[in-house]
């Protein structure tokens, strides 16, 4: 399948600002069963400097600083894809989760692909004792790996209510947990810190998914939307869990970038100087072809 995407940002400011250094993280990567044919961002105002980097694990960072006063910040990202996954691992297949933490333990890869950077708790996916304790029931001795993964995924998805107000981007997973509420980042962020507390190695990805307009209805400008989801290691590769629908990543879903949490990943990050309230507006398009973008 063949994606165009298009990301537009907008942040409206109460008051001028007068300097901005941001970071961007929106085009998406090559592997895990997807290649980019062609890729751009346009940045409004025009930044004075504008540096691209790949950090350790592989994201393609934009560093821009802007000193042009304004009162409104437009970020479009516009992408082709093709996507082509391989088949999903059979449910209860691969090592039982009590090998597969050993052979982590033990793997000599120190790359941003390696199992020993997600194994362990980070700032926005802390160990919490009741979270580790709901994860655990999907984990009996000898189990697969995956297979309790699998499993984690779907009780997170039929346990926990989608609610778009029942958390901001800075609420801390315990409290996520505790409401049982939240959206694709909370849930990913439960379900990574539930892994990491039995010593599984899971990473936060973020990116995009397909939606489908209701039959008889045209595709609706911006209605698509960012998301994240989880990705286990499996002994030999990494594999795309969703526990927001409760499903295996395949060719609906978009890799942009992947980390230890949301932290490593985040879009649009930095700072503006200025001060009174903000606006912020955000645009997903997930085309395929022979459709047009609306």
């Amino acid at each position: 399948m063949i994606y165009t995407l298009r990301h537009l940002t907008t942040y409206r400011y109460a008051k001028t600002v007068r300097f901005a250094r941001c970071n961007l993280r929106l085009q998406p990567c090559d592997g895990d069963g997807q290649h980019v044919i062609g890729s751009t961002i346009t940045v409004s105002p025009t930044p004075r400097s504008r540096q691209r980097r790949r950090d350790f694990f592989a994201i393609d960072t934009d560093t821009l600083l802007i000193d042009t006063p304004h009162k409104e910040f437009a970020v479009e990202a516009t992408s082709r894809i093709r996507v082509e996954r391989v088949p999903l691992p059979e449910p209860e297949s691969g090592p039982s989760w009590e090998t597969l933490r050993s052979l982590a333990l033990a793997s000599p890869r120190l790359g941003g692909e390696g199992p020993a950077h997600f194994m362990f708790p980070s700032r926005r996916t802390p160990v919490v004792e009741a979270v580790t304790d709901y994860a655990r029931a999907s984990f009996p001795a000898g189990r697969s790996a995956y297979g309790g993964a699998f499993d984690l995924m779907m009780r997170i998805g039929a346990d926990f209510r989608f609610d778009a107000k029942a958390t901001t981007v800075s609420t801390p997973l315990a409290d996520a947990f505790a409401k049982r509420a939240g959206v694709c980042q909370d849930f990913a962020h439960i379900m990574i810190a539930g892994l990491r507390g039995l010593g599984l190695p899971a990473a936060y990805v973020s990116g995009y998914l397909r939606t489908r307009p209701p039959p008889g209805r045209p595709r609706l400008r911006g209605a698509d939307a960012s998301h994240a989801w989880v990705a286990v290691w499996t002994g030999e590769a990494w594999v795309g869990l969703d526990p927001t629908n409760g499903i295996g990543v395949r060719d609906d879903h978009i890799v942009v970038a992947r980390g230890r949490d949301y932290g490593d990943v985040a879009p649009i990050d930095g700072i503006v100087s200025s001060s009174g309230a903000q606006k912020l507006k955000v645009e997903v398009d997930v085309v395929p072809d022979g459709e047009d973008l609306p």
